[in-house]
């Protein structure tokens, strides 16, 4: 029979969380998330805001962070 420590698990290797992590962008809105009515805050302009929001976090980002190459997570380039 297995020992049982009876008392708390003892350290577990778990990854370093990044104190600043690279933003991530948005997600494009579907084709079916516009109802082409003429909203006056479409999903499109919702997302137009939501990505220069991110290019302004990423631009501070990559200032904090020269030495980071510009491909983003997963080797793609970001907008």
């Amino acid at each position: 029979m297995p020992a049982s420590t009876g008392g708390a698990p003892g350290p577990v290797d778990r990854p370093a969380v990044d104190p600043d992590p690279r933003p991530q962008p948005p997600e494009p809105p579907l084709p079916s998330d516009c109802c082409d009515s003429g909203c006056s805050m479409c999903v499109h302009d919702v997302y137009a805001e939501e990505l220069q929001d991110y290019r302004e976090r990423l631009a501070r980002w990559r200032e904090r962070h020269p030495a980071v190459p510009d491909a983003g997570a997963g080797g793609s380039s970001q907008p």
